[in-house]
């Protein structure tokens, strides 16, 4: 496991041994001892998978993981409680958690959780760098080349493409020929799928 962990939980107790837990197991885990203190560090830190104890004064683990999401901060996170919260449970879950574990942590079960954390981080960061190819590629082409790949990924034809923007079916071709050497594709299919990927949202 290559991505860090942040584990942030206010008993030092709990903090302790899973620090010692996790290292055994090759994780890199940094543990703060409440939510103030991973936020003072946050920007500095490396994208990571976050363990979140959910009851923690003045801030709770829900609490942080709502602060990060308004931040524009989308880690993986998992959440620990020593209360079988139905209701934080699925607050948890509707806020992104990947789990939601109780304590005492199932040490498996919490290993389990960070790998699926992690390969989550790995996707996300693939499908990011992947869009911002695509971005690149597209902010190549002209403006009337963007408007000929959009109507094409709207599933016009040339002819109907030339009557929308009062061209020449032969003025179409020609901009999509540019279009296919740039994209390094001359694939209508795939030329959708792109210009769909660098438009939508993450």
């Amino acid at each position: 496991m290559s991505r860090p962990v942040y584990l942030v939980d206010d008993d030092e107790a709990v903090r302790r041994a899973l620090v010692l837990l996790l290292s055994t197991v090759g994780v890199e885990v940094k543990a703060f001892s409440g939510p103030e203190s991973f936020l003072a560090a946050l920007e500095k830190l490396p994208p990571g998978c976050l363990v979140l104890d959910i009851r923690m004064p003045v801030i709770s683990g829900l609490k942080l993981q709502e602060r990060l999401l308004a931040l524009g901060v989308g880690w993986p996170t998992i959440v620990i409680s020593g209360h079988g919260d139905i209701e934080a449970c699925r607050r948890a879950f509707r806020n992104g958690a990947v789990d939601f574990l109780s304590k005492p942590v199932d040490e498996q079960d919490l290993i389990d959780a960070i790998q699926k954390a992690q390969d989550i981080l790995d996707r996300s960061e693939r499908e990011a760098a992947e869009r911002a190819e695509t971005a690149d590629l597209l902010a190549s082409l002209t403006g009337r080349e963007s408007e000929v790949l959009e109507r094409i990924a709207g599933g016009f034809t040339t002819k109907e493409i030339a009557a929308s923007m009062a061209v020449s079916p032969r003025t179409v071709e020609s901009h999509r020929a540019s279009i296919g050497a740039k994209l390094g594709t001359t694939s209508a299919a795939e030329m959708t799928r792109l210009w769909l990927q660098a438009n939508r949202h993450p």
